[in-house]
């Protein structure tokens, strides 16, 4: 008992402590998520309801669960934008040092079957939670705000519910749950642990309903929540803003186990990337998969998080979306999974021994590399600062707007929350299976007549707008005006009627 709180404590402070050198005035909505969470909170604050109210006709959100942005409801309803904005952000940097405090805690305890292996040192889970957690993709999820570090501190309480002697059943499914609120994929969570209880555990099968209860309550709530509003919706928006069920449709079986091959490419960079090598990347990098998987095929006998993450990362691997942010949530449940592997492997197989040190030194290398190098520069806020930068420059013309305006812009949820005027994405694009399609021009013109569009804002080349304004200038001449051009290719457009 003296070991293990003091554990815990001391993992959550100090990835606090770092946690706090990401705060910034950057502008929320940089990353396109953050906005929309924004805009809800700033919605259910003022008590609109869950509505998207930068989109003419305020239509009901139904691609996000509500939780994060319950959650960051009293700081949008109370406070102005900035000091909202700022508020929230130091909550994300409390909940990531909250959640890696739990999961530091729960590795390092005695009474539970080890995750990592028996006879290892007590302080070699907390130092592997503790780096995967101020690593700095991981920081950059919680330097805006993302819905990732309450996502992190649900998922460890369910697990930690889940593996208890005795087991806290419906404790473990409230939580996972609330997860599911959070993010739908955690679903995973709420199926792993029934699994784990059925199978690792043989528990008997009420202890497993009172996992599934809770996590079939939230989960039916949020799909007739999304059946019930979903129409609502703009078709040309679907994967932006519609359900699960807009995107099905579209990519259809024929995206399933796209975003496989995809899956080891995130931690791949992040550990290996120093190995400039081809060859000797990808040969390091597959054997470094071997050893993951082998700890996570470990992990499932002594936690739940093993089937958890088993069936988290079977998602990501049908999903048409890069896995990424997916990824990071979970990177210290990962890491411990690795190493479990990697222990394994050198007690069974001495033969292996010096490879699997050898293997385990080359992450370690890469890992500090990365972590030494974008400390000192910054990198977890340099993609945010540079698009922050670019709107402070272009919002004063939005704002000079007639309020009745509505402008077709990137990143428009962060346009509507500093000018108020009323917003919708400008490029458009579909999926037919694995391809993403582009709006023809006479269609992409009947969307922005649909939304009742006045002005288009192009923020600058490269994002697919120029390529699709393009095309509209070129199809239709004389229908959008040049209103006024800043450097860089950014330029503001009247449509003229």
């Amino acid at each position: 008992m003296k070991f293990r709180v003091p554990v815990g404590i001391a993992v959550a402070v100090i990835v606090g402590l770092v946690g706090l050198i990401t705060l910034n005035d950057t502008l929320v909505g940089v990353f396109y998520d953050d906005g929309l969470y924004a805009g809800l909170a700033r919605a259910l604050g003022t008590g609109q309801g869950y509505v998207h109210l930068h989109l003419p006709g305020a239509p009901a959100a139904v691609h996000y669960p509500p939780l994060y942005p319950v959650l960051l409801a009293p700081l949008f309803g109370a406070l102005p934008l900035n000091a909202a904005v700022l508020a929230a952000k130091i909550l994300n940097v409390l909940l990531a040092a909250a959640a890696a405090g739990l999961v530091a805690w729960h590795a390092a305890r005695s009474e539970i079957k080890s995750i990592l292996g028996e006879g290892l040192p007590r302080w070699l889970a907390p130092v592997i939670v503790g780096a995967a957690a101020i690593s700095i993709p991981v920081l950059a999820t919680q330097a805006v705000l993302f819905s990732e570090p309450l996502f992190a501190v649900l998922f460890a309480a369910a697990i930690i519910a889940a593996d208890r002697d005795p087991p806290r059943p419906v404790l473990a499914g409230t939580f996972a749950a609330l997860a599911l609120l959070t993010r739908s994929i955690a679903v995973a969570a709420g199926a792993g642990i029934v699994v784990y209880f059925l199978l690792v555990r043989r528990a008997p099968r009420r202890l497993a309903l009172g996992v599934a209860g809770p996590v079939a309550v939230a989960a039916f709530g949020w799909w007739l929540w999304v059946t019930t509003h979903g129409q609502g919706i703009d078709p040309a928006l679907a994967l932006n803003y519609g359900g699960l069920g807009d995107v099905m449709s579209q990519t259809g079986l024929a995206a399933f186990g796209a975003s496989l091959l995809d899956l080891p490419r995130p931690l791949g960079a992040l550990t290996l990337s120093w190995l400039g090598v081809p060859i000797v990347y990808k040969v390091v990098g597959l054997a470094a998969l071997a050893v993951g998987l082998y700890g996570l095929a470990l992990v499932t006998r002594r936690s739940a998080a093993g089937w958890s993450l088993i069936g988290y990362l079977a998602i990501l691997a049908v999903w048409p979306y890069p896995a990424d942010r997916f990824l990071w949530v979970v990177l210290p449940w990962l890491a411990l999974a690795w190493t479990a592997g990697a222990v394994a492997l050198a007690r069974r197989q001495p033969r292996l021994r010096v490879a699997v040190l050898a293997l385990a030194a080359s992450i370690v290398v890469g890992y500090g590399i990365n972590e030494v190098r974008g400390l000192a520069r910054g990198w977890w806020g340099t993609t945010a600062r540079g698009i922050s930068a670019n709107f402070r420059e272009l919002l004063p013309a939005i704002a000079a707007l007639p309020d009745s305006a509505v402008v077709a812009t990137d990143d428009e949820a962060l346009v509507w929350l500093y000018t108020g005027r009323k917003a919708v994405p400008f490029y458009l694009w579909s999926r037919r299976g694995r391809e993403v399609v582009e709006p023809t021009p006479p269609e992409h013109r009947a969307y922005l007549e649909r939304q009742g569009v006045t002005h288009v804002l192009l923020t600058g080349r490269g994002s697919g707008s120029d390529r699709e304004l393009d095309a509209l200038l070129g199809t239709y001449r004389g229908w959008l005006v040049v209103a006024r051009v800043w450097p860089g290719g950014r330029a503001l457009l009247r449509i003229s009627r």
